[in-house]
This record gives structure tokens, C-alpha cells and sequence, in this order.
């Protein structure tokens, strides 16, 4: 019942804002039509239920069970069966993301069938797969954060000088897409796991699990550039 009311106040506090700032709005300044605001205010009250629901799974199922299958996992002892769970893990859940599918339908849309939108949602389930799978590598191996993150940015940094201009933004934000209510819980939880299993309970090492999602969404960056440069 405590989790209901928590979730149900956090719903709260994310909705009402841009509610009455968009009611704000329309008073003072941009004066909609009556019939603009209504579908609105109806489009607020389903996403206030989704979002509820959402959280309540979330808390209930996704994180649960990702932070089981990464605890569970290292007592295999096999790290290709790790790193292989990271990087199919990686691909469903991105392929379930939301914000990616909206922008993959724009840029199908802008783009006027150009770059379709199950080509580029592929490409960043893969290379956001791919970077799960590495960031299991650098758990594993207890391999310094830093050194994946400066040598992944300078990847993108150098690779954007042969990347047509168009996709330079795209490239970015579908890292940003990815960074979803889909993706995050799940590997999130899967990266604290994993580390909280493979670390001592009283180890500052405890702490590798995070880091994951800020590694993991350089992947559909690469991926996308690398799209570009085929193109």
C-alpha cells in the first residue's frame, strides 16, 4: 500500500507542473482553442494512469528481477554467459523503448522514407547492446570507468568529422532516447547485480554496477554515426 501511495505521489509531482505551466500558458499568452486545451487535459489523464502503472511495474517486476539475473549470473562463473545476457538483454529492451520509436518515426517522417525507422531502431538496439555488453567487460574485469568513457567519447569525437551533418544530431539523440523507462531500470539494475555480487558487501567496489547507462548510450552514438557513414 506504502508503494501505491509513493508511486502515485511521484506521478504526481512529474505531471502537475508542465500541467499548470501548459494552463498558465494558455490563459496568459497563447490562447488555444477550447478544444486543443480539452484534448490536453483528457491526453494528461491517460498518461498520468500509464505512468502509475508503469512505475508499479517497474518497482515490482523490472527492477527485481533485473537485479536477480545479475546477481544469479556471476555464480555461473562463466563470463561469456554474462557478457552474452548483457548484450541480448540489451537488445530487447532497446527495441522495447518508447522515446526510440518516436524518434524513429520522425526521422522516418523528416526524412521522407530515407532512413527508415526499423533500420535506425535496429542500429541502436545494437550498439546499445553491444556497450552493455562492454560495460559486463569492465565489471568483470574491474576495469577503471574513465578509461571506457574517455576512450568511447574520443570514438565520437573523431568519427564526427566523417559523419554527414545530418547525423550528427540523430547520433546524439538516440544516445539520449535510449537513457528511457525501458532501458534504464532494467540494465541498471542488471549492472548493480552483477557488481554487488561479484564485489564484497562492505567494498566501495559495490558502486561498478553505476556508470552503466552513461557507457552503454554511447553504443547507438557509434551505431548511428556509423549508420551515417554507409548512407
Amino acid at each position: 500500500m506504502n508503494n501505491v501511495k509513493n508511486t502515485f505521489k511521484e506521478v504526481v509531482a512529474a505531471i502537475m507542473p508542465v500541467t499548470i505551466v501548459v494552463i498558465f500558458l494558455q490563459i496568459a499568452i497563447i490562447r488555444l482553442p477550447m478544444e486543443a486545451l480539452l484534448q490536453f487535459l483528457i491526453g494528461v489523464f491517460f498518461v498520468s494512469i500509464g505512468f502509475f502503472l508503469f512505475l508499479l511495474g517497474v518497482n515490482a517486476g523490472l527492477l527485481p528481477i533485473g537485479e536477480l539475473i545479475g546477481k544469479r549470473l556471476p555464480r555461473t562463473k562463466n563470463a561469456w554467459l554474462i557478457i552474452g545476457t548483457g548484450l541480448l538483454l540489451g537488445i530487447v529492451v532497446t527495441i522495447a523503448e518508447p522515446d526510440l520509436r518516436v524518434l524513429a518515426t520522425q526521422i522516418d517522417n523528416v526524412s521522407e522514407g530515407a532512413i527508415s525507422a526499423t533500420i535506425l531502431i535496429l542500429s541502436v538496439s545494437l550498439g546499445l547492446a553491444l556497450f552493455v555488453a562492454l560495460a559486463m567487460i569492465r565489471t568483470l574485469f574491474n576495469i577503471p570507468l574513465h578509461f571506457v568513457l574517455i576512450a568511447g567519447y574520443a570514438a565520437v569525437f573523431l568519427l564526427s568529422f566523417f559523419v554527414p551533418d545530418a547525423f550528427v544530431p540523430i547520433s546524439f539523440d538516440s544516445g539520449g532516447v535510449t537513457t528511457g523507462p525501458m532501458a534504464v531500470p532494467f540494465i541498471l539494475a542488471l549492472g548493480v547485480g552483477v557488481a554487488s555480487s561479484l564485489r564484497p558487501k562492505d567494498s566501495k567496489d559495490e558502486t561498478e554496477g553505476f556508470g552503466l547507462i552513461g557507457l552503454a548510450s554511447i553504443g547507438p552514438i557509434l551505431a548511428v554515426m556509423i549508420l551515417g557513414v554507409i548512407f
